[in-house]
């Protein structure tokens, strides 16, 4: 099971291994990331289904909805397997219209952390993900909230999300970062020397929006690949970013049961060094 979900990674500083394959559960919420879903059990069975198939990294935060995503993680699967690290975020928080905006002042910053204790039935959260909203700008001040509530034992660990190089060694002065979570897929290789910085450093690195986000991977080159492989053309997307890099962790998201099995599956799909050559050409 370990190899079919692509090989084994130790979060740095940490005796937390999972599986290389996880899940978001981003997309359990409703429309728009907000309010409930229209068939909870349905989201319920999809996050059983994710653990019963090996999954032991779930990626969330309590802004998904909010709150929405983590109430059904507890109600799908608390009291949690011991091997399953769930990994949330806070910097953010959710309008009445449905708007995405940016929480990150130490008050705000503590009651987020609080809010996934409480929503997730936890009394220590595995990871927690400082969302940035600031450009390049400083993130020191930040960062600093999360090492405090560390050293409180409300968190294990910390890692940044949507972030530069130069946050991210900012950040590690202040205490050690265990994930970045940067948007990236084969389309968008922005991050290409950042992630084999984090990669000497022993830092996962995990795409978000790694299918293309919203508007899902559309390119021949990727489905003429996709043909010779004998796989659907996003399995080949996740493929890809499997063999790019042993510290690149994914979590795909999805509301189907079907659809997380042919993500899963991807795990265990080869691309030849030719494949991947190919695919490498579409961001070039």
């Amino acid at each position: 099971m370990t190899q079919a979900m692509g090989g084994p990674f130790t979060f740095p500083g940490t005796k937390l291994t999972v599986k290389r394959m996880g899940y978001g559960a981003m997309q359990l919420a409703g429309p728009r990331v907000f309010g409930p879903p229209k068939d909870p059990d349905a989201a319920v069975a999809v996050l059983k289904e994710a653990v019963a198939s090996g999954v032991d990294h779930i990626d969330t935060s309590d802004f998904y909805g909010p709150h929405v995503t983590n109430q059904l993680i507890a109600r799908a699967l608390h009291p949690y397997p011991k091997n399953l690290v769930i990994v949330t975020k806070v910097g953010a928080k959710r309008g009445a219209d449905a708007s995405w905006n940016r929480a990150d002042s130490p008050a705000e910053l503590r009651s987020a952390v609080d809010d996934n204790l409480r929503n997730l039935g936890l009394e220590s959260l595995d990871i927690v993900n400082m969302r940035v909203h600031l450009g390049d700008a400083p993130v020191k001040a930040h960062v600093e909230v999360l090492r405090d509530l560390k050293k409180q034992g409300k968190i294990k660990h910390v890692g940044m999300s949507n972030v530069t190089a130069k946050q991210y060694a900012e950040a590690r002065a202040v205490t050690e970062i265990v994930c970045v979570q940067n948007e990236y897929n084969l389309a968008r290789r922005g991050d290409d020397a950042f992630i084999d910085q984090l990669a000497k450093d022993g830092v996962a690195y995990v795409p978000f929006f790694p299918l293309g986000g919203f508007s899902p991977l559309q390119s021949s080159t990727l489905s003429e690949v996709a043909a010779a492989a004998e796989a659907t053309p996003l399995q080949v997307a996740l493929a890809w970013l499997l063999q790019r890099a042993p510290n690149i962790l994914l979590i795909p998201g999805t509301s189907s049961v079907a659809h997380l099995r042919e993500n899963l599956a991807a795990a265990t799909l080869q691309l030849t060094p030719k494949m991947v050559e190919k695919l490498d050409s579409i961001a070039a």
